[in-house]
């Protein structure tokens, strides 16, 4: 396989046209305000990556999860900082991860779900827009995943006009 730049981050769906897939993408598209598809599978991929990267830690351990626990340590720690992981969860628990749980680490939804926003899409305006940082930074990629620490430090820009609470979008969303 060639190592090019241009090689795609994520892997299409096997069949074209199945109604139950396709409803139930649709559903995830709307609920988490996706641009795309595209976004949607690329989200699945990077699980798929999590899963693959897990079994094989626990594959060469021969499935005790102490020893696949240490030598996938910063794995499992990254998992934990941008809170796909609790705390007390192990290796094994990365198996049993749905695409639900990367989705809701995304900025858009932590933003919305700080109240930032009335709606998905909304949330996703006001980042693409530039009105969002995170500690300090501005950010315009909806999709960043958040680490937990930085959540308290989600803001509107001090220079954006979303910064003054009397803003009409921005009262809306404080109801």
């Amino acid at each position: 396989m060639s190592t090019g730049k241009n090689t795609k981050g994520y892997e299409t769906p096997n069949h074209p046209y199945q109604g139950e897939r396709i409803a139930e993408e649709s559903d995830l598209l709307s609920r988490y305000g996706l641009k795309n598809k595209e976004e949607l599978w690329r989200a699945q991929s990077e699980l798929r990556r999590m899963r693959r990267e897990a079994r094989r830690l626990l594959g060469e351990a021969q499935g005790d999860v102490e020893v696949a626990q240490e030598a996938g340590a910063e794995f499992v720690a990254r998992l934990r900082r941008i809170g796909i992981l609790g705390d007390n969860d192990d290796i094994s628990a990365v198996l049993s991860l749905d695409v639900t749980d990367l989705l809701e680490r995304r900025l858009q939804t932590v933003a919305y779900r700080q109240g930032f926003a009335s709606s998905t899409k909304q949330a996703r305006q006001f980042i693409v827009h530039g009105h969002v940082t995170v500690d300090g930074a501005r950010v315009t990629r909806p999709s960043v995943k958040v680490d937990v620490s930085d959540e308290g430090a989600i803001a509107f820009d001090e220079t954006s006009p979303l910064a003054d609470d009397l803003h009409p979008e921005r009262a809306e969303s404080q109801e």
